[in-house]
């Protein structure tokens, strides 16, 4: 295997994850979570050579992952309402307090726009106040702003 494939590979491998929950909080369908990673995996593999590492590397797949998943949502919207095929999935199985809040939180989050779904997961995902500000392509300040106000907005959600 060439040495740029390994490279990518590794990198696949170590934010597997990362892309799924992405994936996961745009789309509860399978199938759908399915096609938005094999999506994300064609960006980034064609714009591996070209990321120059002038940002966190991981900023840039949470990136190349958000445009992504707002790209095809909003395809989804153009095209109308779409009946899922698959059966639904559930990443947080179980009935103790832990996984119930989870999922409540999950329900709650989906229920905001888009920008502040990606916002908010970027901050439970654990990135600093810069890397969001760097993945969203607004100042830090906008970013405080934002996620307190998005905050707020899940607080008020009714579950």
């Amino acid at each position: 295997m060439e040495n740029k494939e390994l490279e990518f590979t590794k990198l696949v491998i170590g934010n597997k994850s990362t892309i799924y929950s992405v994936c996961y909080m745009f789309s509860k369908d399978k199938d759908q979570i399915e096609d938005l990673f094999q999506e994300i995996l064609i960006r980034l593999w064609n714009g591996y050579e070209s990321f120059r590492g002038e940002a966190n590397i991981r900023t840039w797949i949470y990136r190349v992952c958000l445009n992504t998943c707002l790209d095809q949502e909003r395809k989804m919207r153009k095209q109308g309402e779409r009946v899922p095929l698959g059966t639904d999935i559930d990443l947080f199985e179980g009935t103790d307090d832990r996984v119930l809040q989870t999922r409540q939180l999950y329900s709650r989050i989906n229920r905001l726009g888009l920008v502040d779904r990606g916002m908010i997961l970027l901050w439970l995902e654990g990135l600093s106040y810069d890397e969001i500000a760097a993945v969203v392509g607004i100042s830090v300040k906008s970013v405080s702003v934002r996620l307190f106000q998005i905050k707020n907005k899940l607080k008020s959600i009714k579950s």
